[in-house]
């Protein structure tokens, strides 16, 4: 699963100064890591600790597939898989007894540092929410299912820069042969408009175009079927096309008063205006491409099932994945502390910076409701290997 805030529908949204902006100089940003105590940890004694362990297992599990000398994190910022495999030999070993299961806390401590992220020096950040998308469907076209979500077509290319030049290192380009030149691929109203029928790549029909289209905002999803059955769909590629942020929109063209906009509102507009809906969300070019998830799910960036309210989607040019952190942050639209201990499964498109978060919330409308409103500051802490030293420690 590949996560995309809440609030990236109208972010980017800005309002029309009277004048043009004074040049401004953005800082590089540039992970540091402080090492601290665990009485630094706000409400560390307050958190049911245990509740991580199933998102850190699944971690441990992905570890375990890696080769030992693979690199954790950029650079090898977490260590190497080794380091982790011989954690997670402990932990499995340590959690073996039911009886030591209450004191999981006493165990990271023993075997892990927690260290302060920030961002050169600022340990701030924003955290938003994300949740996995419910919808109506069924595997066959009929007159209340006619909305389809599309396998990855067989003629889209996806070129990594890097092969070609090492400098563009990242950068990866999605288009289709045409002739002896690579083309962009289909945008989202050539595909609406049939471009990809009649090539058997229906995964499943669905009865709302309004659902689909944020369900590929989201990425993944849980789709009832008509016996009750419960099929979930994953991110499996994309077009190339860049994502528009429709709320930006409704916020620039005062449909939707800034201190009005979320995910609920925008739904509920587009559905009350289907015309206008159809042409706003045509101006999104994207078009996500999605695959049958068999067993648990969502699936992060890692490959693991994502825990609810215990995965953490960061950016993976200055965090490292399957890791333990300590989150400090504000439950949503209040000041209430929202802390506890979270494991780093996931990356977005939206998320970036080394003090940045998307907090996933789970399936369906409650974990709609937080992820809608979660805009919230906050910072997090790092929790490594004492064998590990990271060198970006200040």
């Amino acid at each position: 699963m590949i996560s995309l805030p809440i609030t990236a529908f109208s972010l980017a949204s800005c309002d029309q100064a009277a004048k043009p902006p004074a040049p401004s100089v953005t800082a590089e940003e540039t992970l540091t890591l402080s090492p601290v105590g665990y009485e630094a940890l706000p409400g560390w004694h307050d958190d049911e600790l245990f509740k991580a362990y199933p998102a850190l297992e699944r971690s441990c599990a992905r570890y375990q597939k890696w080769p030992d000398t693979k690199k954790v994190g950029p650079e090898g910022i977490a260590g190497t898989a080794a380091d982790w495999k011989a954690l997670c030999d402990d932990l499995q070993l340590f959690m073996s007894s039911p009886d030591n299961h209450s004191d999981f806390g006493v165990w990271l401590q023993e075997n892990l540092t927690p260290y302060h992220v920030k961002n050169n020096a600022e340990p701030e950040g924003l955290f938003t929410g994300y949740y996995e998308a419910e919808l109506k469907g069924s595997f066959s076209k009929d007159e209340t299912y006619k909305y389809p979500l599309y396998d990855v077509p067989s003629d889209l290319v996806s070129v990594r820069l890097s092969d070609f030049d090492k400098e563009l290192k990242g950068t990866t380009i999605v288009g289709k042969v045409k002739g002896n030149r690579l083309v962009p691929y289909h945008n989202r109203t050539e595909i609406d408009d049939g471009a990809l029928e009649n090539k058997n790549l229906e995964v499943i029909w669905s009865d709302d175009p309004v659902d689909v289209f944020f369900l590929h905002v989201q990425g993944s999803g849980r789709v009832k079927m008509p016996d009750g059955q419960v099929v979930r769909v994953g991110y499996a590629g994309n077009n190339g096309h860049k994502f528009y942020a429709i709320g930006r929109a409704l916020i620039d063209e005062k449909i939707i008063p800034r201190d009005q906009m979320s995910m609920q509102s925008i739904r509920t507009w587009l559905r009350e205006n289907p015309e206008k809906a159809n042409e706003l969300m045509q101006r999104n070019h994207r078009f996500i491409f999605f695959r049958k998830i068999e067993g648990d799910g969502p699936i992060g960036a890692m490959g693991v099932a994502l825990t609810p309210e215990r995965s953490l989607a960061v950016d993976p040019r200055h965090m490292p994945l399957g890791v333990p952190l300590w989150l400090d942050t504000t439950w949503p639209g209040t000041q209430k502390p929202l802390q506890r201990l979270m494991v780093a499964q996931d990356t977005g498109s939206a998320i970036r910076g080394p003090v940045r978060g998307d907090f996933f919330w789970g399936p369906g409308e409650p974990a709609l409701a937080q992820a809608g409103k979660m805009k919230q500051k906050g910072q997090y802490y790092l929790l490594l290997p004492k064998t590990v030293l990271p060198k970006t420690v200040s």
